[in-house]
Formats: C-alpha cells, structure tokens, sequence
C-alpha cells in the first residue's frame, strides 16, 4: 500500500527528531486538493510538517515503545478523513485532535490494568510511597516528586483509569495544558474537562492510598 509506506518511511525511527520542528509549508489545501484528486504521494507534505506536532502529543500519552504505532495510525486517519476536513480550524489543530483520540483509543484497546497489590510494586516503589505517604517538608515532597519512580508510581496508577480521564491526567498536569486547550483537542465542554479531571483525581488517590503503608 502506497499510503502505508510513504507513512512509515516518515515516522519510523524518527522520534528522536520531533522537537526539530518540520519544513514550512504555506498551503495545505492546496496539497489536500492534490491528495484528493489521487497524487496520494502529497500527502508526505503533511507528514513532513506535522510529524513533530504528533509525536510531541504521542509520546506524551502513550509508552514510547508504542509511539511509532500510534503516530502512524494517527496519520492513516488523517489521510482517511481528509475528505471531511472543514477548514473551520487550521489543519494543525485538526491533526492534533485525530492523535488525542488515536491515544485515547489505544488506552481503550489496551484496556485497564488489574489490581495491582503492594507486593508486585518494586522496593523502589515502595520506598517513595512511604514518604509520600508520611508527609514530610516541602522540600522533600517536592525532591522526591522529581524521581523516577514517582513517574512510574504515576504510570501503573494512570493505566487502571478509563482512557479519558488519562488523557485528561496527562494534558492539564503533564504537558499544563489550560481546560480550554484539553476541551478543543477531546472536542468537549469546558465543564466536562473540569467534571472528568475531578473524577480522575479522585480516582488515582483511591488507587494509590491502598499502596501507602
């Protein structure tokens, strides 16, 4: 398939590359007229100016070891619903939401974690959960909350919550994305964005409490 390989030429092995940005191009309807009519070659335009928009995304909300394959069913999609691209937003915005629900949906496929008990959390894992769990100066709370295991203390606990209170987890408290800025990209109310990170809060401190001694 022509399509698959022009993709996978374009995002295979180029994670590294993401914070490069991508080369400028000045009309995208213009390429998305071309694609279109058939020239499905074009669409490597796209791939080349938005890859490190995607990946910056991807590799926020899922493994890395997985990014190549949400970052390429993220630009299968597009391609898919270029037919159906408005124009009421920039084509940026609208990529940028294919691979918010592209992550979302490999959440979704994966499906939650089972109860995870104190005992297959490692000694690392532990130990900062006992001084998290015992308070402590801010000083201390705020050293510990920079080590890698409050990192994956965070990860285990985020892949037993639904998939769309995860990415709302990571986009607000993660990448500091504003309510206004996770509503756009999930295609949400304001008040649902606020509802639901209420919910994933409450969630993850049910998850973790058991695991503080």
């Amino acid at each position: 398939m022509r399509l698959d390989s022009t993709i996978t030429k374009g995002i295979v092995g180029e994670r590294e590359m993401f914070m490069e940005g991508a080369e400028i191009e000045t009309d995208d309807l213009e390429t998305i007229r071309r694609i279109l009519e058939g020239r499905v070659d074009e669409f490597e335009r796209l791939l080349t100016k938005y890859r490190a928009r995607v990946f910056s995304i991807v590799l926020n909300h899922v493994p890395p070891d997985h990014a190549d394959e949400v970052a390429h069913e993220t630009f299968i999609r597009a391609f898919r619903s270029l037919a159906g691209y408005s124009r009421r937003h920039p084509l940026e915005h609208w990529i940028s939401r294919i691979a918010v629900r592209t992550c979302c949906d490999y959440w979704r496929r994966r499906g939650r974690c089972p109860e995870i008990p104190v005992s297959a959390l490692s000694e690392e894992h532990r130990a900062w959960l006992e001084r998290a769990g015992d308070g402590g100066s801010k000083a201390e709370c705020e050293a510990a909350a920079a080590r890698r295991e409050a990192a994956e203390v965070l990860d285990l606990a985020l892949a037993r919550i639904d998939a769309g209170s995860r990415a709302i987890v990571v986009m607000l408290y993660a990448e500091g994305r504003t309510v206004s800025e996770a509503a756009r990209l999930l295609n949400w109310s304001a008040a649902r964005v606020k509802a639901r990170a209420h919910r994933a809060r409450h969630a993850l401190r049910k998850i973790i409490r058991p695991w503080i001694r």
